[in-house]
């Protein structure tokens, strides 16, 4: 049993989400109680003692939208002219990316950002992934990645007509596979049935993939009219928008992530609503991209379940969180949104998401949750309470305070320094690989 006191415990319940002098006791992977440190010292005398040094003590923050096969892009050069629109990105850049991939690079490349999660406090992910020329076993080098930092993931292998149907194929049973391994299961992983996007997906692969994900039980997580050429090749298909084609395709549902939905309508917001569809928004990689902002204030008025992800932009769940609320005051023109919106999507509705994919709750502090804590070296400045911590989350805190990183029960990372990895190796080989990639692009 693992004791964690004399900090500051933002465990983000709402009935009392912050206390100034706080402890959570652990046992094996699960959080058994919080309270004051001296209530939990004398209730568990035995415990080991973790001193927070009066650091706040929160849960790790969760990403539900994320692509760890990312990672060799950064700092990688085009070799064509610039590409001047979204579709353009893909097919110049990160389809021609993804080809280059091997099961080795599967495996550095997922290994570097996950340790990113690690020093920056994010403790779980879902992920989404694709390699063509390398689908089958790439899951695995994921979940083995995963398991050798210890961040909680989920697992997805994005479905695609792009590379033919044998990759189809292939990209269908690796998430199967990954679905009956680990979905449901007591540990760190999870797996869901991935899918590229509607304007990469025929009729008659939207339905082998629904068979297949039904036989398994799962539901999607699949990009969804995150650019205006997603929306114009679902009308010229088969003359409805994205969410009414997917709809009527039966990939809907509340086991589905429906992720970006930048170009979505009334009518769209009402399906996504009425299916219980999960949205994921992203808004560091739609400004990037430039396809607009999702309409997420519509969405969240509307009882759309809206989390918070990086789509592989950063794996620092702080910097998307003040992103997410400037982007909010700049297109709503109103400078009192995103307090209320931000929080909800980043920790309440990342919470019910995540619920989909573990057998037990991540994202709060609190008795049968899982043991996933961060201990931020926060010195505020201004008084912390219940009511404003989210200003000080906010405006004070940074990935570079994270001290510790706490993922069901197992201490990686203290004092800023990793306990069970040579990051640097890491890094070196995965330069290595990542010069080959390059060659290869």
């Amino acid at each position: 049993m693992l004791l964690i006191g004399n900090g500051r415990l933002l465990s983000l319940v709402p009935e009392n989400p912050y206390r100034e002098d706080g402890a959570v006791a652990i046992d094996g992977d699960l959080i058994v109680a919080t309270g004051s440190t001296a209530e939990l010292k004398q209730r568990y005398p035995e415990a080991e003692w973790l001193d927070a040094r009066g650091m706040v003590i929160m849960p790790g923050m969760t990403n539900t939208h994320m692509h760890l096969y990312s990672t060799f892009a950064r700092g990688m050069a085009l070799k064509d002219a610039p590409p001047a629109n979204f579709l353009e990105i893909l097919q110049r850049f990160w389809w021609r990316l993804d080809k280059a991939l091997t099961l080795e690079d599967v495996y550095y490349s997922a290994l570097l950002p996950l340790i990113d999660c690690l020093k920056s406090g994010t403790t779980t992910i879902l992920d989404h992934h694709a390699s063509p020329h390398a689908v089958r076993g790439s899951l695995e080098m994921i979940a083995r990645a995963a398991l050798e930092t210890g961040v909680r993931t989920c697992l997805a292998y994005e479905v695609s007509d792009r590379d033919g149907e044998a990759v189809m194929r292939q990209g269908i049973e690796e998430n199967v596979e990954a679905i009956a391994k680990y979905r449901g299961r007591e540990g760190i992983l999870s797996a869901t049935f991935g899918l590229h996007a509607s304007f990469t997906l025929s009729d008659a692969t939207l339905a082998a993939c629904r068979e297949a994900a039904g036989e398994v039980g799962s539901g999607f997580h699949i990009h969804v009219a995150e650019g205006i050429q997603d929306v114009e090749d679902a009308l010229e298909r088969e003359g409805k928008r994205v969410v009414e084609r997917l709809y009527d395709h039966g990939i809907l549902g509340p086991d589905t992530i429906a992720a970006h939905c930048v170009h979505v309508t009334e009518r769209e917001i009402a399906i996504l609503k009425d299916t219980g569809t999960l949205v994921v928004h992203n808004p560091e990689s739609n400004m990037g991209n430039a396809v607009g902002c999702a309409p997420v204030g519509d969405m969240l008025a509307a009882g759309v379940t809206v989390g918070l992800g990086t789509d592989g932009y950063t794996s620092d769940m702080f910097e998307s969180l003040k992103t997410a609320n400037v982007l909010r005051k700049l297109v709503s023109g109103d400078t009192n949104a995103g307090w209320s919106e931000v929080p909800a999507m980043a920790f309440d509705n990342n919470r019910r998401i995540l619920a989909r994919f573990f057998p037990h709750p991540v994202g709060r502090l609190e008795a049968g949750a899982y043991a996933d804590v961060i201990l931020v070296d926060y010195q505020a400045p201004t008084p912390l309470s219940g009511d404003n911590w989210f200003g000080h989350l906010l405006f004070g805190f940074n990935a570079g305070l994270v001290d510790t990183t706490i993922v069901g029960g197992r201490v990686l990372m203290r004092g800023g320094q990793l306990r069970h990895l040579d990051e640097a190796a890491i890094a070196a080989k995965a330069r290595e690989l990542a010069a080959r990639v390059w060659e290869r692009f």
